[in-house]
């Protein structure tokens, strides 16, 4: 059930969330559970980007891994945050994990599924697929991601004066086994408590 911290004479403002990934879709759900009515641009399947390959909201174009979910790593003290806060994300994350040691796993299609269902059934979201190219009037989030169009791009450059937008995500690359010289390298199970000497440096 929504949670609403508005009297029910008062007509919540509408707040215009851009793009429809992992922060996109939790910015939505938080905002619709707290009253607001949302309107959730998502430029999918309208106009694709290089990585997608469905339509689906939180789609995972990555790893399918969120990182640690132990309570004394930060990714895993995030998650317990977020839970307690409600998340969507993780809490559908958690629903569809598939075994990975002490990370957070989940079945790609399955979660995204279930995002996109959630999302798309609220009665305070409306889910408009159109690619955004000026940035909204009024209350907005820009949760576009690396994979924002050249034309919307060009706005948030002019908006922020800023010639070039960065964006970091090195948590999990995937690679190819073939492309691992084994004769360096050693497999080891992140399930399995290791050594001191083999934990140093490690960010999960």
């Amino acid at each position: 059930m929504a949670q609403t911290l508005f009297p029910h004479s008062q007509a919540p403002q509408t707040v215009t969330v851009v793009g429809g990934g992992l922060a996109g879709s939790e910015a939505a759900w938080q905002l619709a559970n707290r009253g607001f009515n949302v309107r959730l641009i998502e430029m999918r399947p309208v106009r694709p980007t290089p990585a997608h390959i469905s339509d689906r909201l939180a789609e995972l174009v990555c790893s399918n891994s969120m990182g640690s979910t132990q309570p004394d790593r930060a990714l895993g003290v995030l998650k317990n945050e977020m839970l307690a806060l409600g998340s969507l994300i993780i809490a559908t994350a958690f629903k569809h994990a598939l075994p990975a040691g002490s990370a957070l796993a989940v079945s790609r299609d399955d979660f995204s599924a279930e995002v996109t269902a959630l999302i798309s059934g609220h009665p305070n979201i409306e889910v408009v697929r159109a690619e955004a190219t000026e940035i909204p009037d009024g209350p907005s989030i820009l949760a576009t991601g690396p994979l924002t169009s050249d034309t919307l791009t060009a706005q948030i450059q002019h908006l922020t004066g800023q010639k070039y937008l960065y964006f970091y995500d090195a948590m999990a690359p995937i690679v190819e086994a073939e492309s691992i010289d084994m004769s360096i390298a050693f497999r080891a199970s992140r399930s399995q408590e290791q050594p001191a000497w083999a934990r140093r440096g490690r960010l999960y």
